[in-house]
């Protein structure tokens, strides 16, 4: 197809072209029944370098696409209950999530050394092949009305474990890209900071949380001292600002130490439940975080993907495939061994393992992060949007396959 020249518009008109486009193309998927991201990002495909080539993705939308992802990140936050983690940290449970984590990261890694791809690209290959995408496995789990099942709730349990792991692991990657080309024992000391930080951070949540836990053992405290605040604040909006500052704070503390913001703002947001701030505090501020992205902010982020994404760039058409066939086969298997360990029948082991093979969000979050930090190429980072495209859409076709066929098992 050949390129029309470039558009320049002013940046609103630019802001207002990739917005309406996204939400439309969003509009259409979800008729579909297919998340909203997936016509989002279309919409970039089509304005961007792959198609049209009449955007770039300039300074401007950059900003606006962290903010995205911030708020993304909340938004994945809020539906953790860090009681659930405790329960997926322990016994059998705990084999399960790491058993669906560690072989798919170690399978994407060994598809990327077998292509000559570098340690640190291969890293992040075999960490986007590993996530899960617990947002996305919700709206799932909610339209084919098994999120309350036990297999939609030890998929969640899953996804929640997997998705901090791989924050973690997130964490350490950024913190030693600097020494990646150094000596083994540079980079040895380097991992051994960065992994000194994230226990620092960690330990800080657990005694917020601890904290936290005496302070709602007096009833309603901490609910009637936010009323109490928010009553002595007559500024409109005063409690989305409230919590908004208690996540920065967290997020600016793992800025500090050297990690990315988005650790320190999934964790924080997984400390604010219902029974910190009250139910209605909780869901005003959901709804409200909720509107602000996926009314804006993440189509936004979506489309800009879109708009970084390069079909031309994709030469190595082996690796193309090879990832997306790891990416399905090891989440499966890795989700239906640690399923069979924890003494699930086969049935209800395989539908687990394909209840966690959508990467959606998360996975785009992490791919588009390693891509602006100069971690990863655009060749490599078209063929991981590709691949979270691909698993997000035959998920919910192949679960609700399984969950069907499950019905059929007899005890």
């Amino acid at each position: 197809m050949e390129h029309l020249p470039a558009l320049h518009l002013p940046f609103f008109a630019n802001l207002l072209l990739l917005l309406v486009l996204a939400r439309v193309f969003g509009e259409v998927m979800e008729r579909f029944k297919q998340p909203a991201m997936i016509g989002e990002i279309m919409a970039g495909v089509v304005l961007g370098p792959t198609m049209l080539n009449v955007m770039v993705r300039n300074e401007e939308l950059k900003v606006i696409s962290e903010l995205g992802v911030f708020l993304l990140v909340i938004i994945a936050g809020l539906e953790i209950n860090i009681r659930d983690i405790a329960k997926t940290s322990r016994g059998r449970s705990l084999v399960t999530s790491l058993l669906a984590f560690f072989i798919p990261i170690g399978s994407g890694f060994a598809v990327a050394q077998a292509f000559d791809l570098e340690l640190v690209p291969a890293i992040f290959v075999g960490l986007c092949v590993a996530i899960t995408a617990l947002p996305v496995s919700v709206r799932i789990l909610m339209d084919l009305g098994q999120l309350k099942s036990e297999i939609g709730q030890r998929i969640i349990s899953v996804a929640i474990f997997d998705d901090v792991l791989a924050l973690t692991i997130l964490g350490v990657l950024l913190d030693v890209n600097s020494a990646s080309n150094s000596n083994l024992e540079v980079l040895g000391q380097t991992i051994a900071i960065t992994v000194g930080k994230i226990v620092i951070l960690i330990a800080a949540l657990v005694l917020a949380y601890r904290l936290i836990n005496k302070l709602t053992d007096r009833e309603n405290f901490i609910e009637a001292q936010l009323d109490k605040l928010l009553t002595l604040m007559r500024g409109k909006e005063s409690l989305l600002a409230i919590m908004f500052a208690f996540i920065l704070i967290f997020a600016s503390m793992t800025e500090a130490a050297g990690l990315h913001f988005i650790i320190g703002a999934f964790f924080a947001s997984m400390l604010l439940s219902k029974e910190l701030v009250g139910a209605t505090h909780f869901q005003e501020f959901e709804k409200t975080t909720h509107g602000m992205a996926m009314g804006f902010l993440a189509p936004i982020f979506f489309a800009g993907i879109g708009l970084e994404f390069q079909f031309s760039s994709i030469s190595e058409w082996g690796l193309l495939a090879a990832i997306i066939g790891v990416s399905f086969g090891s989440k499966i298997v890795g989700g239906y061994l640690g399923a069979r360990f924890a003494g699930l029948r086969h049935r209800k082991a395989l539908t687990l393992g394909i209840g966690l093979n959508a990467r959606g969000i998360m996975e785009l979050v992490i791919a588009n992060i390693a891509y602006r930090e100069g971690l990863i190429g655009t060749e490599l980072f078209s063929i991981l949007v590709i691949m979270g495209v691909v698993t997000t859409l035959n998920t919910p076709m192949l679960l609700k396959r399984s969950f069907a066929w499950l019905g059929t098992e007899r005890d």
